[in-house]
């Protein structure tokens, strides 16, 4: 596994959970309001931590921590994630991945053999929107619609989740979001936040009254809306 970062105690990446984060290096997109572009764009600045060592890490905290979250980076860019993550499931801890969806084969596998207990799916934007919003011309969102069913039919918990960007999303794109995903149980609106460290530039955020109203918008289409990032 090519690891590039760990938090050793996140109380919010995982519901309900303590946690620690670890996190990939690569991702096949380059959304320009990442705001972690030391995991994207600038991985020859960016230390890469031995798998060995994290997981002797982990080992020791079996009894402190609920679970492990295994972000990105896109983590199922590498191809021996789900032996990672078997690996933490022998530790006993409760796993949830993140994930950008254009990886449906490897994310089967994984919710076939139980390896994860939560899955957070990033949704860019509209369907028709994604080449634009992920900086990718020609970008097919086949995979996403795929990986969306997996999900859907998996019977693991999950939510979807959005992060609003003044410059690539519109109330017309959120409609077009809900009436895709329409009866998922949850989805998630994070307000974007400039970390000073992004893939990109130009971006800026909405207010929260902003976001409250788009949330109501899409309160229809979803078993619950919540939002992330705005008091």
């Amino acid at each position: 596994m090519y690891l590039c970062g760990l938090q050793k105690l996140a109380m919010v990446d995982y519901p309900g959970k303590l946690a620690a984060t670890v996190f990939t290096g690569g991702c096949n997109l380059r959304c320009p309001f990442c705001h972690n572009a030391l995991l994207v764009t600038r991985l020859d600045e960016t230390p890469e931590l031995g798998e060995e060592a994290v997981l002797s890490f982990l080992a020791t905290r079996t009894k402190l921590l609920d679970g492990v979250v295994l972000s990105g980076g896109e983590p199922l860019l590498q191809p021996d994630a789900a032996d990672f993550l078997r690996k933490i499931r022998q530790m006993g801890f409760a796993v949830k991945l993140d994930t950008n969806g254009f990886f449906p084969d490897r994310l089967s596998a994984i919710l076939e053999e139980g390896l994860v207990d939560y899955v957070a799916m990033d949704i860019k934007n509209a369907p028709e929107k994604y080449p634009i919003t992920c900086g990718i011309p020609g970008l097919d969102t086949a995979p996403v619609a795929e990986s969306v069913k997996l999900l859907r039919q998996s019977g693991v918990d999950f939510e979807f989740r959005t992060t609003l960007v003044r410059e690539f999303h519109t109330p017309e794109d959120l409609l077009a979001i809900g009436r895709w995903l329409e009866s998922s149980p949850r989805y998630f609106l994070q307000a974007f936040v400039d970390s000073g460290n992004l893939v990109g530039s130009g971006c800026s955020p909405f207010t929260p009254q902003e976001m409250r109203d788009f949330s109501l918008l899409l309160r229809p289409f979803f078993g619950e809306v919540n939002l992330r990032g705005i008091d």
